[in-house]
């Protein structure tokens, strides 16, 4: 680690925060814009968009199920070098999805291409936190969290526009130079760090096994309609993946470093913020998602303009995210979180009332508040109902939870949709039946902000 003057950072070190916000900033944007670019993305290949939930998803599961294996495998072998090999990856990743010529190509590559994001996510922060070890290291943080945020709020408006004036498949091309760009910096300018003290050893078989059940669950909700809900292949799928994860759970009570530390489940205030940051989760994804095809397929916007309107969601979730940790200074996590669920439960019920365009964007501004509030704080929160011995433990926990979490709600949501409308061709069109999941969506988000508030009561008397 270089030397600079107290508070300030050298050139050496900006280029050390450059590069981990970049790789920050090309995870959240890839994922935003996606979502604006489903129906696009749909019509090209002559699919339903509802039948496309599975790049979200699958690219969630893969994500959420590794990302503490990308963690470890960079304290383990060097976080520089598997943040590098992340990047690279990515972008190869990438390049195959662009090339995509089929639905079955393109999810493929986006579930590899959330795997290779687990290397990225959850490693980005750890390297500048390994490479400032002084009272910086909160600013230096804080700037990689902003470009995070960035990211949050260009994704939509890059998918928007590329989708409508370019291709989809150029979004995709995006990545590329952007990572290049991060492994540039990383390789000239970081030195190795790794945790000398790790254990050489990672939990495959409880990957495996979490991984296998959580998608044999989804296959079954999401094929379940088609198949017939007790016909064998769905009934295979559902005791099947059930099966696989109390298997996960036995490997888990054995092995000596768990994935996810299951004792934690024994804490009762840990497993309600938990709960309650994995619903806020949840809310977002589905917004996101359900939205991005309500306004392009049922009120008939174009790609660019669906995303000048989720600028509004983006910009207020990162927004509340990027200030969130201000906040907890003077009030409560859990206080904010509850607030901002209910916040988010309510602008939601108005948004699916909400005709004017203008008065459309203003609640979706508050949704994004709400929501950004509820997920941001969630970590925080948690770590004050855990000993210290165990805050690693609880922080991988969390975050697996709200990334799994939220890929089994699409899918959920996907299969509820074509429920409602009653035709899975015209179901993203149908706008009574996304308003009808969103309002669901929307009671979801008041239950959980209302048990959360039930948890602060008794501690501030």
């Amino acid at each position: 680690m270089t030397k600079a003057s107290p508070g300030l950072f050298t050139t050496r070190e900006r280029a050390v925060i450059a590069a981990a916000a970049l790789a920050m900033l090309l995870v959240e944007m890839d994922w935003f814009a996606l979502n604006l670019m489903l129906p696009v993305i749909a019509d090209e290949f002559g699919t339903p968009a509802t039948d496309l939930q599975w790049l979200v998803s699958g690219y969630m599961l893969a994500l959420g199920a590794l990302m503490i294996v990308g963690g470890r495998a960079a304290d383990l072998l060097g976080r520089r070098r598997v943040l590098v090999w992340g990047l690279v990856g990515f972008a190869v990743l990438s390049v195959v999805c662009s090339a995509a010529q089929n639905v079955g190509w393109l999810t493929a590559g986006r579930v590899v291409q959330g795997a290779a994001a687990a290397f990225v996510f959850p490693v980005a922060v750890a390297v500048v936190t390994a490479y400032f070890r002084d009272d910086r290291q909160g600013r230096a943080v804080a700037t990689v969290l902003a470009f995070s945020a960035v990211g949050i709020a260009l994704g939509p408006f890059v998918g928007g526009a590329f989708a409508e004036h370019v291709s989809w498949r150029a979004v995709f091309l995006l990545n590329v130079p952007v990572c290049v760009l991060a492994a540039a910096l990383m390789l000239r300018f970081v030195t190795e760090t790794r945790d000398e003290q790790a254990v050489r050893g990672l939990d495959i078989p409880g990957v495996v096994t979490l991984a296998g059940g959580i998608t044999g669950i989804m296959l079954a909700v999401d094929q379940g309609a088609h198949w017939g809900w007790a016909s064998p292949p769905t009934l295979l799928c559902l005791t099947g993946g059930a099966a696989l994860l109390a298997a996960f759970a036995v490997i888990e009570r054995r092995t000596d470093e768990p994935l996810l530390d299951l004792g934690l489940l024994r804490n009762g205030p840990f497993v309600l913020v938990t709960a309650a940051g994995s619903v806020s989760n949840v809310v977002y994804c589905l917004v996101a998602v359900l939205s991005a095809l309500y306004l392009q397929q049922a009120r008939g916007l174009s790609p660019l303009e669906s995303g000048l309107v989720f600028l509004a969601l983006s910009g207020g979730a990162g927004a509340a995210s990027y200030w969130s940790g201000a906040l907890a200074r003077r009030w409560r996590p859990e206080s904010l979180m509850a607030a901002g669920m209910l916040l988010s439960g309510v602008s939601l019920f108005a948004l699916t009332w909400a005709t004017p365009l203008a008065l459309y964007t203003a609640v979706f501004a508050l949704v994004g508040i709400g929501v950004g509030l509820g997920w941001a704080l969630t970590q925080v929160a948690t770590q004050s109902y855990v000993p210290a011995s165990r805050l690693a433990a609880a922080s991988g926990f969390v975050l697996t939870s709200l990334v799994l979490v939220g890929a089994v709600a699409v899918a959920v949501a996907a299969t509820a949709l074509e429920a409602v409308s009653d035709s899975a061709a015209d179901a993203a069109a149908d706008g009574s039946a996304v308003e009808a999941v969103l309002r669901v969506t929307a009671a979801l988000a008041l239950a959980g902000g209302a048990a959360l508030a039930a948890l602060v009561r008794p501690r501030t008397g």
